[in-house]
């Protein structure tokens, strides 16, 4: 029986069941080799001579297929259809000849099919070919570039970039995309506007909206109405003036579907409507393809083959009707310039089967199959025709016009099945207006100015960063999942509500790299290297050409930071930041001048975590910080560089400041006299833009003095340590479960807490709470008490336990006995330390 090699389990258990019996069908597991993690992997001075290792886990799946050829020495690679599939397919033959498993007149075969069904793998079966030479050139060009790179920048990263971890070729470029945007959002200056709508309604009473587009006879322009004083003048206006509809125009319009989805669309789609990230989707993606649902899920293509095409429109009129259908079928080209890795677009290999005929059970995988089918049968619909109205009001001397726009669907076409959701919401015009007619009244009901700012260009998603790579033109669609994903891996990126946000070593990276290794994180640079790439995919380069030239400059520009000083470096990112870092100040002083000395200057600094900070160069005379960024970032508390003033305490400034660990609270400057003043961290939960004097003054006065302990009157104290708020016994801690209660708690509760703690740990570690007060000691002074032990009841007085006699009554003890207890106690060496045992002599 020939034997049949694909990449998983579950693929191979789908394939044995369209080929039966004739066929052995293996999995290999994904790549079975690789070039180990070590120097000297690729050999530039040899040609690019790689070495590869194979993986220990891949060696009993080599050993089972080399076993199942002993008994039919004919192997079909049947890998998946991209330049991966062919990488993995080239390696099996490599690896098997290399063991001898194959022979050199043993028939190896190539087969491709875009979907998992009985015809589509039947009928590969029937075409079978060799593996693609240039497809495989183009993988090891790619897997030798970012291998060079990673072994060759990660290092200088390390030495030169404390924190940082390691860099990628079109990582870095991606990483680059997210810090750029995060500058321009800090960057950016909020301008106020104001716009003017106001609630008309018809001689018939029915009401609609309609907003200001006209004022004094000028046509109103975004920013013309700046102010409040400027809205009301506007509102005045409308007020003043008897309005009348001026025209109504409705036009007929229409839209048309969206294309079939490729990867990268898919993974954008995902994200709008489930918020899922590309490894999430396309993980559900590549289960479907396995099952047989869905067409091949790495594609850059959106054409989809014609047999497909008819049956889509076959499916749209038995379950729509024949109007859903257009006279013609839709044709889609494809968008990329060289679309190497696409087949056709990702579409569902059964076009009757909606998810629920489909009976899925796993939830991200039923909403992804959804989306497909959806957008798939949609892609082949009819096209929904609306009629749009917009209707203009004026005043009749012309110095006051308003617009009232909507939309009314006449035939819903695509969209009874599908709409492509948006990146950003978007002001729509698709309200339904009542019948309004030309030249009628449109009495006032209430006019409304509302302010607005103008917004800073949104954070990146994982789905518009997709998006911005594909525009770019770094990236395929096999990489765009890995590369979002390693950089968030990395600790570059962090994902909060969906949005990409840069953290500080991320920021670090991209400034050096950008600094020292600019050429090789531009966007323009990185989208040529990609389209060499896909040149030797289409035969028309050398790989090792490309390899060659790209090695000699990057090489040139690894060895130029050989003698660079880590100071050198962190000055120069300074320099490259410090539009960012330091913006202008109000006053004109320098803004890298340090607030708290006022000799010191303000630099970036890193710490042995990777974390960014700011820094006086006066360290350790001085120790301002503050966090990486601009000065009061995202403090809408108004903390700037030197804290907020809460007030005075004596002749002492008391303030809120921003710290590297967060916010704190202070008294008094930092001096020669005074490097460290007392300070107190905010607790978790308290925020700094509530913070005022009484409270800042209550945190500086912690620990707070309960009172002594009444069993031996050492001070219990009550305050805020690493693991929250606390009151303390000698060495034991015990936690409170609120914050507030370090400033109120008494003594009994105090003691209460402790006495928790003691038997929380089995009675060890801390006094408890006495039965019984007898009171001073007659004779010898000393507070005499009845205590519960671990044998019992006992008299404590000082350092002399007695031991009640059996079936005495703690309750009952007096002075009197306690007194006695005690003296038997003493006479008997009780309180006493005793003497340490004699050694032993040697013996002889």
């Amino acid at each position: 029986m020939p034997v049949v090699v694909v990449e998983s389990p579950a693929k191979a258990k789908t394939i044995n069941k369209y080929l039966g019996k004739d066929y052995t069908v293996l999995a290999s597991y994904g790549h079975v080799r690789d070039l180990p993690a070590k120097d000297g992997s690729v050999d530039p001075d040899q040609g690019f001579e790689m070495t590869w290792e194979v993986a220990a886990d891949s060696k009993k799946h080599i050993k089972a297929i080399a076993d199942a050829l002993k008994d039919d020495p004919s192997l079909i690679l049947a890998t998946d259809p991209d330049r991966e599939g062919e990488a993995i397919s080239w390696h099996l033959e490599e690896t098997l000849r290399n063991r001898k498993a194959l022979k050199k007149d043993t028939p190896v075969s190539r087969v491709v099919f875009n979907a998992i069904t009985k015809t589509a793998v039947t009928e590969a079966m029937k075409n079978p070919r060799q593996v693609d030479k240039d497809l495989v050139d183009a993988y090891l060009a790619r897997r030798a570039l970012d291998y060079l790179v990673g072994f060759n920048l990660s290092p200088v990263l390390w030495r030169k970039l404390p924190g940082a971890r390691s860099a990628g070729r079109v990582q870095s470029v991606c990483l680059r995309i997210i810090v750029e945007r995060e500058m321009e959002i800090e960057a950016f200056q909020a301008r106020e506007y104001w716009s003017v709508t106001a609630l008309l309604a018809t001689p018939r009473g029915q009401e609609f909206e309609a907003r200001l587009t006209v004022l004094g006879g000028k046509k109103l322009d975004r920013f013309d109405i700046a102010n409040a004083t400027a809205a009301e003048m506007a509102v005045q206006a409308i007020t003043s003036r008897d309005l009348t509809v001026k025209s109504v125009e409705a036009k007929p319009a229409s839209r048309n579907p969206s294309a079939p989805f490729m990867t990268s669309t898919l993974q954008q789609e995902a994200s709008r409507k489930f918020g899922f990230g590309a490894r999430q989707t396309m993980n559900a993606a590549q289960r479907l393809y396995e099952a047989g649902h869905i067409t091949y899920m790495r594609t850059d293509g959106i054409d989809m083959a014609p047999e497909a095409v008819m049956a889509a429109r076959d499916a749209i009129k038995a379950r729509y009707g024949a109007a859903y259908v257009p006279d013609s079928p839709r044709m889609y080209k494809n968008k990329a310039k060289n679309a190497q890795e696409a087949h056709e677009c990702i579409r569902p290999t059964e076009m009757t089967a909606d998810a629920a005929a489909l009976k899925l059970t796993d939830g991200d995988q039923r909403k992804l199959y959804d989306l497909i089918w959806k957008r798939t049968l949609s892609s082949q619909m009819e096209a929904a025709r609306l009629e749009r109205t917009t209707v203009d009001i004026a005043s009749a001397d012309q110095q006051v016009e308003l617009r009232a726009t909507g939309q009314v669907v006449l035939f819903d076409g695509f969209l009874k099945i599908y709409e492509e959701g948006r990146d950003e919401p978007e002001d729509g015009d698709d309200k339904v207006l009542p019948q309004i007619m030309q030249g009628e009244t449109a009495a006032k009901k209430s006019i409304t100015p509302e302010q607005h700012f103008t917004q800073p260009p949104p954070r990146y998603t994982e789905a518009t960063l997709v998006k911005k790579m594909e525009e770019i033109g770094i990236g395929r669609p096999s990489t765009y999942a890995s590369i979002v994903t390693t950089i968030q891996e990395r600790g570059y990126v962090r994902k909060d509500k969906n949005r990409l946000i840069p953290e500080d070593k991320g920021r670090l990276v991209t400034a050096f790299l950008s600094n020292y290794f600019r050429k090789y994180v531009g966007y323009e640079f990185t989208a040529n290297l990609e389209e060499e790439l896909d040149d030797i995919t289409a035969g028309s380069r050398q790989w090792t050409e490309v390899l060659a030239r790209f090695w000699r400059d990057f090489k040139a520009a690894v060895e130029e930071t050989a003698e660079l000083r880590i100071t050198d470096v962190l000055e120069k990112i300074n320099e490259v930041l410090e539009p960012h870092l330091f913006p202008p100040t109000a006053d004109g002083s320098d803004p890298r001048l340090c607030p708290n000395c006022g000799q010191g200057r303000l630099s970036m600094r890193t710490a042995r975590s990777g974390g960014a900070f700011i820094g006086c160069s006066n360290y350790p005379e001085c120790r301002y910080t503050r966090p990486f960024g601009p000065p009061g970032m995202d403090d809408g508390d108004e903390i700037g560089p030197d804290g907020k003033l809460l007030g005075m305490d004596g002749d002492d400034e008391i303030r809120v400041m921003k710290g590297r660990f967060g916010p704190y609270v202070q008294r008094g400057k930092v001096t020669d006299e005074q490097p460290k003043p007392p300070r107190a961290s905010l607790p978790k939960g308290w925020d700094a833009a509530g913070i005022d004097l009484e409270k800042a003054l209550m945190l500086l006065s912690l620990p707070r003095e309960v009172g002594p302990h009444p069993e031996d009157g050492e001070m219990i104290e009550a305050g805020i340590g690493r693991y929250g708020p606390y009151v303390k016994h000698g060495k034991l801690y015990a936690n409170l479960p609120e914050v507030d209660e370090v400033f109120s708690i008494g003594m009994n509760r105090a003691v209460e807490e402790l006495a928790k703690k003691v038997a929380s740990r089995g009675g060890r570690g801390a006094a408890v709470p006495p039965l019984a007060e007898l009171g001073e000691h007659p004779e010898k002074g000393g507070i005499v008490q009845v205590m519960s032990g671990r044998y019992g009841p006992y008299v404590k007085w000082g350092k002399v336990n007695a031991t009640l006699p059996k079936e005495t009554d703690p309750q009952a003890v007096d002075m009197d006995l306690a007194v006695k207890l005690i003296a038997e106690r003493e006479d008997k060496g009780g309180g006493k330390k005793k003497a340490a045992p004699r050694k032993k002599k040697a013996a002889g």
